[in-house]
């Protein structure tokens, strides 16, 4: 065999063992549980119950302009779906905390915000742009994944989204 080959095959086998160690990211989609809220390093809010609701978790950051578009919409639709079991937890990717303060404090948003201050949520997701929304059902399953926004579009998406999964009952 040449260099080559070895090299390549011991490359390969690295990938491999590091892939079945957890040392490699995996893109969270539809179907997928969603990690764990309470075990992630959130700070700058408080979680809510979200067991056994429909939640709609949305990764922002105070620079991004659609993140900005976005607030207005998802106050609404928590005004709308609260009593029927709808959570919304809004994650800040922001790496510092005056600048998440800064947004929350402007826009006082009617759900929970919440920093994601040592990257290890928006890392273990593997979110791929700001903002980027995870529409859960009532088992934790991501159900709806929302790449960005388009404001009156992705509202009406999501308020359609949030219909059928409450539609479905309790049933995981």
């Amino acid at each position: 065999m040449s260099s080559r080959t070895n090299l390549l095959r011991v490359l390969g086998f690295a990938l491999a063992a590091a892939a079945l160690a957890g040392g490699l990211r995996a893109e969270v989609k539809r179907g997928d549980h969603f990690p764990s809220l309470a075990a992630a390093d959130l700070n700058g809010g408080t979680l809510p119950d979200t067991a056994g609701k429909v939640v709609l978790v949305d990764f922002w950051a105070s620079w991004c302009a659609p993140c900005k578009a976005s607030f207005p919409a998802y106050a609404r639709i928590q005004t709308d779906y609260a009593a029927k079991g709808v959570v919304i937890v809004a994650v800040s990717v922001d790496e510092k905390a005056a600048d998440f303060a800064a947004f929350v404090r402007k826009w006082s948003p009617p759900f929970a915000t919440v920093r994601d201050q040592s990257q290890k949520l928006v890392s273990l997701v593997d979110v791929p742009t700001m903002p980027t929304s995870y529409l859960l059902d009532r088992g934790g399953k991501v159900r709806f994944l929302h790449v960005g926004y388009y404001g009156a579009e992705t509202e009406k998406t999501i308020r359609a989204e949030l219909d059928g999964l409450l539609a479905e009952g309790h049933s995981p």
